[in-house]
């Protein structure tokens, strides 16, 4: 009972061992990359946002233009458009608008320079702030400029903006 069959089939202990700190190794590598890829895709589709984002308040600001610019998110958005109006404008997706989308939280407000009430918005700021605290924020304003601040701080104003790199 105690020898060992010629024919026995398997791997032993040690070959088990072997093959899973193979595998440990190579996931050591992968791992940080596949973050770093990720990261980088979500910056990336915040950019592309805060784009989408430009040109809604551009068209928005054509359309309406005793309004200005749209004072929220959800304003360029709605789900009623048969016809937009300023409330319901319908230039923006329902998933942007709600304020989050993948990995950043997006905001936005108008700006009216001289706050007098038949006056209209002529300034915004839209911003892209990653949820998970890695990766860059993002920033707009009226210029259609998209700046960044690399450590992901959150951007308080127009003029904080304006003061931060602009992405080339």
């Amino acid at each position: 009972m105690g020898q060992r069959k010629r024919n026995q089939k398997g791997f032993s202990l040690i070959e088990l061992l072997i093959v899973v700190a193979i595998i440990l190794v190579i996931a050591a590598i992968a791992i940080p990359n596949l973050l770093r890829a990720r990261v980088s895709a979500n910056e990336a589709s915040a950019v592309a946002s805060l784009r989408t984002i430009n040109s809604a308040m551009v068209t928005y600001n054509s359309n309406y233009p005793a309004v200005g610019f749209a004072p929220t998110l959800a304003t360029l958005s709605g789900t009623v458009c048969a016809p937009p109006d300023q409330n319901n404008a319908c230039l923006i997706d329902t998933l942007l608008a709600s304020g989050t989308k993948n990995g950043y939280n997006f905001n936005s407000s108008s700006i009216a320079v001289v706050v007098v009430p038949a006056v209209p918005a002529s300034q915004y700021l839209a911003t892209g702030l990653p949820i998970s605290g890695s990766g860059r924020s993002f920033c707009s304003t009226e210029d259609g400029t998209v700046h960044y601040d690399p450590t992901g701080a959150n951007i308080a104003d127009h003029d904080s903006c304006l003061a931060l790199t602009p992405l080339q």
